[in-house]
């Protein structure tokens, strides 16, 4: 009995605990880019107003749910940046448990959810997402759960737990209407697919909640652009595609898994079977629909199929010879945890590892050197930066201090400002461009330049020559640097 129970037990436990412990020193790290932009105000408004459509934060059509959850968390904690942390990092390790369920679900081998809890505990993007607040870890966690019930023909949960998915995240809606048109062709369906007409209504009464407040149905106009419009571009699209297949498949050395995934298609029945077909459905419909939509092409759209597709190699390992398993295993997870620390030779989202833990410390810096030496004066920089100046809420500066916002640190729209309007300027590193990396090409400038409106910024030597302005200090940190210019 004491065996069962440790089996049972002990190593999913194991697994949760490891999530928190991982994170143990960033507890307290201020908020990073959309949390202090977006969702962590919107939290806010709830707890301090009830307002479930926020004003401190552009409305659009992101659901409130995650953002009331935060908000319950604090009315019964009372706010602060550890609190915060931690009820996200309890999401992540209940998606981690649930992973490890799954597939056991989809495999009917222990070794499997393990390999996958593993690889998914050591991914960067699942550790740096993990104590974000942010919305994609938990429609991770809703997307595994949901899986998880739907296949044990356990649909009122199931149901549920997609009605939870859609209310953290829109694009959750493709998981329940995969599952509807599933249950439609089954004999006597109808009534369980009657379930899953639940997320539909629920992601309804939220838009027209947005509609009513707003005026626009999605929230905001420039959203909707952006997120639709911009990102459907034919050229932006496909590159987008190509993005999410190098991700998933390839980079961190999950090319490894790909190829365990590979040997295992030629050599077994392993993925023929009705649940495994459910599953690489919804993996090719998410990547479509975040390839298609989403100007912003962030790796963290593809959180709630990354698990689908560790348990696809967990699985796919018990199928290759004992010796190239344990070789192809630690060389995956090797893959995986040296990500966490190396950043890639192109631009990419701070926020995909612990990159978005040196761009939080270097603006933390920054900010509190202005905060000591330049209380009374008005910052000009660029968004988040002003936005942590602002609140001390953020976990920046300790009171709030006065920023004139530009829309970015470019070169043109710096040139644009009254050099005599400016006595204090902060340049950052708001794109990653190492010396080593690609940016580096005229080719591939010229290319960004054309389809995302790339732009170099502003050189220190420019800011003198425009602004009259001397840097006063400077900060540097594994490739991201922050400097600051004051008038002498």
């Amino acid at each position: 009995m004491r065996a069962i129970r440790f089996n049972t037990f002990s190593i999913p436990a194991a697994f949760a605990l490891a999530v928190f412990l991982a994170h143990l020193p960033y507890l307290g790290l201020p908020y990073f880019w959309d949390e202090l932009g977006q969702f962590v105000p919107a939290a806010l408004d709830i707890l301090h107003d009830g307002a479930w459509i926020p004003h401190s934060a552009v409305p659009n059509a992101h659901p409130p749910g995650v953002m009331a959850y935060l908000a319950l968390v604090w009315r019964m904690a009372g706010y602060s940046i550890a609190a915060t942390r931690l009820s996200m990092l309890a999401l992540a390790a209940a998606a981690l448990v649930f992973t490890g369920l799954l597939a056991g679900e989809l495999s009917r081998q222990r070794a499997a959810g393990i390999l996958a809890a593993t690889f998914l505990l050591l991914d960067p993007l699942f550790y740096a997402q993990s104590m974000m607040a942010q919305l994609d870890m938990p429609a991770m966690l809703f997307t595994v759960l949901g899986l998880w019930l739907f296949l044990a023909d356990r649909h009122a949960a199931a149901a549920m737990a997609c009605t939870a998915l859609v209310l953290s995240k829109e694009t959750g809606a493709l998981l329940p209407l995969i599952f509807f048109a599933i249950l439609l062709r089954r004999p006597a369906g109808a009534k369980c697919a009657a379930y899953y007409l639940a997320p539909f209504a629920a992601l309804a009464i939220w838009f027209l909640a947005l509609w009513h407040t707003t005026g626009h149905i999605f929230g905001d106009p420039g959203f909707t652009h952006y997120n639709i419009g911009y990102a459907l571009n034919p050229v932006r699209a496909s590159v987008a595609l190509v993005r999410r297949f190098f991700y998933l498949f390839i980079a961190d050395f999950r090319w490894v898994g790909s190829l365990a995934m590979l040997i295992a298609w030629k050599r077994t029945a392993l993925y023929s079977t009705r649940a495994w077909t459910i599953v690489w459905r919804f993996i090719a419909a998410h990547v479509a629909l975040v390839s298609l939509l989403g100007g912003a092409t962030l790796e963290r759209y593809l959180l709630p199929v990354l698990p689908l597709v560790y348990i696809a190699m967990g699985a796919a390992f018990q199928a290759v010879r004992p010796r190239w398993r344990a070789v192809g295993a630690a060389v995956l997870a090797a893959g995986l945890l040296t990500g966490l620390f190396l950043n890639p030779p192109f631009p990419f989202p701070y926020e995909n590892n612990l990159a978005m833990v040196d761009f939080v410390e270097l603006q933390r810096s920054a900010a509190q050197f202005l905060e000591k030496w330049y209380p009374g004066k008005t910052v000009t920089t660029a968004w988040p930066l002003t936005q942590a100046l602002h609140n001390p809420a953020f976990g920046y500066v300790d009171h709030a201090m006065s920023a004139a916002e530009t829309s970015d640190l470019h070169f043109s729209t710096l040139s644009a400002l009254h050099p005599e309007s400016v006595d204090l300027l902060v340049l950052y590193s708001r794109t990653w461009e190492p010396s080593w990396g690609v940016l580096q090409w005229q080719a591939v400038r010229a290319f960004l330049s054309r389809f995302y409106e790339y732009e170099r910024e502003m050189t220190p030597a420019e800011v003198s020559r425009h602004f009259g302005l001397v840097p006063v200090q400077s900060w540097r940190r594994r490739g991201q640097w922050i400097e600051i210019f004051a008038r002498p």
